[in-house]
C-alpha cells in the first residue's frame, strides 16, 4: 500500500511539471532548466554493474570462532520494521535488554549496556574509561585478544605491562598478584574465553586479588557468554563484556557491557575526557538510562534493526536457561571430542577442565597443509572452519559449535568433513 502511494504520488508529481513547462513561466526559465539539465548529466561515474544485480549470499554451515549461524526467530526480529531510536518503544526495548545482559551476567549492575558495535567496540570503551594517559595497566596476553587490549591501552597513552604465554597457556592467582605488586595497575585484563587458543581461563579469585591491589578487573567474555560458566558479581569481576555473535547467535555489530559501582567511580571522577566521544560512558549511560536523569538526550543512532535481534537472542538464552545453556556446550563439546579422538587428531588444550566449550581448537594434523584442508572443507561441505589467529596461526585448527549451531548432529558433520578432508587432501611424506 505503501508503496502504491508513494507510485501515485510520483505520478502526479511528473504531470504537474510538465503542465509547468507548457507554461509562460517556463519558457521565461527555459536557460534556468537548461542548467539543471546539464548539471544532472555531469555524472563521470556509471552505476557499477555489481550494485544492478541482485544480492547474493551462499548458506554456509558457520562451525568456526563465530559469527555463527542465527536462528530464524533471531533473524525475524532483526527483519522487523524499523522504529525510531529515540522513540519511547525504543527505550522499552533497550530496558529489556539490560534486563537480559544483567541475566547473562549474574549482575544487578546499573551500568549495563550494549555497544553499538562488535566486541572491539566493548573492549575500548572499557579501556577508555578506566584508563587515563600515564596510568599502569597489566594485561594477561596468551592469545591475540589481550593484545589487542594492550595495543588498545598503549594507544590512548597508558603504561602498559604484559604478562605472557604461549597459546593455550594461563596464569596462576600467584603469577597475576605478583605482577600486580609489581606493576601497581589500576585496570587488569584477562580474557576469559580465549578463542583463537580454545582456552576457558579460571576466574575465581583474581577479582579479590584485584580488590586488594585497589584494580579494576576487566574480563573478555565474548567466546564464553553463555557456553561457560561466569558470575560477574560473585567473582568480584568489575567490568565485563562481550558479543553478540557467538553463542548468544545474534548478528555481528552490538556488545553487551557492565561495570559496576567501582569501576563507575573511576570512570566519572576523571582528570580528562576519553579520548573517545562515541565511547564516552558520560553520554552512553545516559542515553540507555543508567545515570538517574529523567530524559534522555542524543548521542547517537543506535543499531535499531542490532538491538531488535541481541533482544530476541536475551530472550531465548533467558527462556533456555543459563544452566542449561552451559550444560548442552558441554556436552556437545565432550561428545566432539570423542569424535576427534576416534579420527586419531590431537586436541591442543591437554586439560579438558580448561578446553573452551564453544571453540575446540585441535593440533593440525601431522603432514598436512591445514589451508588445504580447510580450503577443501569450506569448498566441499560449504562449511567453515578456521586457522589460528594472531599467535596461534599455524599451531592450530578451531572448531566452533555454540548457540544455535551447538547440536550433536552438527558435531557429526563437521567430523565427516574432517574425516573427508584427511582422506583426500595431500599428506606430505616427511
Amino acid at each position: 500500500v505503501m508503496q502504491r502511494a508513494l507510485f501515485s504520488r510520483s505520478a502526479l508529481l511528473a504531470q504537474q511539471a510538465a503542465a509547468a513547462l507548457d507554461s509562460p513561466l517556463a519558457a521565461r526559465s527555459a536557460p534556468l532548466l537548461q542548467r539543471l539539465e546539464r548539471s544532472m548529466s555531469s555524472v563521470t561515474i556509471p552505476p557499477p554493474a555489481c550494485m544492478l544485480r541482485p544480492l547474493e549470499a551462499p548458506l554456509r554451515y558457520l562451525f568456526g570462532p563465530g559469527p555463527s549461524n542465527v536462528p530464524p526467530r533471531v533473524l525475524a526480529a532483526g527483519g522487523r520494521p524499523i522504529i525510531g531510536h529515540l522513540h519511547p518503544e525504543m527505550y522499552e526495548i533497550m530496558n529489556d535488554i539490560k534486563k537480559g545482559i544483567q541475566y547473562a551476567f549474574q549482575t544487578e549492575n546499573n551500568m549495563t549496556i550494549s555497544m553499538s558495535g562488535s566486541g572491539h567496540a566493548a573492549m575500548e570503551c572499557a579501556v577508555f574509561n578506566t584508563v587515563e594517559p600515564g596510568e599502569s595497566v597489566l594485561v594477561a596476553i596468551n592469545g591475540i585478544w589481550g593484545e589487542r587490549v594492550a595495543e588498545i591501552a598503549e594507544r590512548m597513552g597508558a603504561n602498559v605491562h604484559r604478562m605472557v604465554k604461549t597459546p593455550g597457556g594461563y596464569f596462576t592467582n600467584k603469577e597475576i598478584e605478583q605482577a600486580m605488586q609489581k606493576h601497581k595497575p589500576v585496570l587488569f585484563f584477562l580474557t576469559h574465553g580465549e578463542s583463537s587458543a580454545g582456552l576457558c581461563h579460571p576466574i575465581d579469585g583474581i577479582g579479590d586479588i584485584c580488590r586488594k591491589h585497589d584494580c579494576l578487573f576487566l574480563v573478555d567474555t565474548v567466546a564464553s557468554l553463555g557456553a561457560a560458566p561466569i558470575f560477574m558479581d560473585k567473582q568480584n569481576i568489575d567490568i565485563l563484556y562481550t558479543g553478540s555473535q557467538k553463542a548468544l547467535n545474534a548478528p555481528p555489530g552490538t556488545a553487551p557491557i557492565s561495570f559496576n559501582d567501582r569501576a563507575c567511580h573511576k570512570m566519572f571522577n576523571r582528570k580528562t575526557k576519553p579520548v573517545s566521544y562515541l565511547f564516552d560512558m558520560t553520554h552512553l549511560s545516559n542515553y540507555w538510562g543508567c545515570d538517574g536523569k529523567p530524559a534522555r538526550a542524543y548521542h547517537h543512532t543506535g543499531p535499531v534493526s542490532g538491538f531488535f535481534a541481541l533482544r530476541e537472542s536475551l530472550a531465548i538464552l533467558a527462556e533456555r536457561g543459563l544452566e542449561e545453556s552451559w550444560r548442552k556446550h558441554k556436552e556437545v563439546a565432550a561428545y566432539l571430542y570423542r569424535g576427534l579422538e576416534d579420527l586419531g587428531i590431537k586436541l591442543f588444550i591437554p586439560e579438558r577442565d580448561l578446553r573452551l566449550p564453544s571453540v575446540t581448537t585441535i593440533a593440525i594434523p601431522k603432514g598436512y597443509d591445514w589451508r588445504e584442508m580447510l580450503a577443501y572443507i569450506m569448498k566441499h561441505h560449504q562449511m567453515e572452519m578456521t586457522g589460528g589467529l594472531g599467535p596461534s596461526i599455524g599451531m592450530v585448527m578451531r572448531i566452533g559449535l555454540m548457540g544455535y549451531n551447538c547440536e550433536k548432529s552438527n558435531a557429526d558433520m563437521a567430523l565427516h568433513a574432517l574425516a573427508d578432508a584427511l582422506k583426500n587432501c595431500r599428506k606430505s611424506k616427511a
